[in-house]
């Protein structure tokens, strides 16, 4: 009677241990997700800055300002979206963005501009900050992911209700080279 009590103890430990894990990396990935969240608002907040400050120098640019301000109100609406839908509006913005800098090549006296180099070196920073959450958020994925699969997690992740959760990938869009002709 005492071994099977000592047994049925150990296994219910077990059990509460398990969720306790699996909550903690659950609640460490919507920590990541909400770290994300904050630099692609800090970059979607920084670019009506940038286009206005290119606006004033490259006129006949419309094209590739409206590109990017396009791009930046789909990153506006997809807020609140899950990590596919998100990454698909910021491959778009970052497609958009590098597109505006490569027209800006063209204009030496922008490039001088103290207020656009500023407005360049914060958005060089967000952009860091961006790809740094995001590893730290696909890490914590990958391990939450894998406990909720692996034995014996996975005899409690199932019945509890934990769910996969989407890596937040780059798109094909992300990876291209921006085409820009004059």
């Amino acid at each position: 009677m005492i071994i099977t009590l000592a047994v049925l103890a150990a296994v219910v430990l077990a059990v509460i241990m398990l969720y306790n894990r699996l909550v903690s990396l659950r609640v460490t990935g919507d920590n990541a997700w909400s770290d994300i969240d904050v630099q692609l608002k800090r970059r979607a907040d920084l670019v009506p800055n940038l286009v206005e400050t290119v606006k004033g120098y490259a006129t006949h640019e419309r094209g590739t300002l409206e590109s990017v301000t396009a791009a930046r109100t789909r990153v506006v609406a997809a807020q609140g979206a899950g990590p596919a839908e998100r990454a698909v509006a910021e491959a778009q913005l970052s497609t958009a963005l590098r597109g505006l800098n490569v027209a800006v090549e063209a204009y030496p006296e922008l490039q001088a501009s103290g207020g656009f180099r500023d407005l360049q070196g914060q958005l060089a920073k967000i952009e860091e900050s961006v790809q740094s959450a995001r590893r730290y958020y696909n890490a914590v994925v990958r391990d939450y992911n894998t406990a909720i699969q692996t034995v014996p997690s996975n005899l409690v992740a199932g019945p509890m209700g934990f769910q996969q959760r989407e890596f937040f990938e780059a798109e094909e869009g992300d990876r291209a080279l921006p085409k820009v002709s004059f």
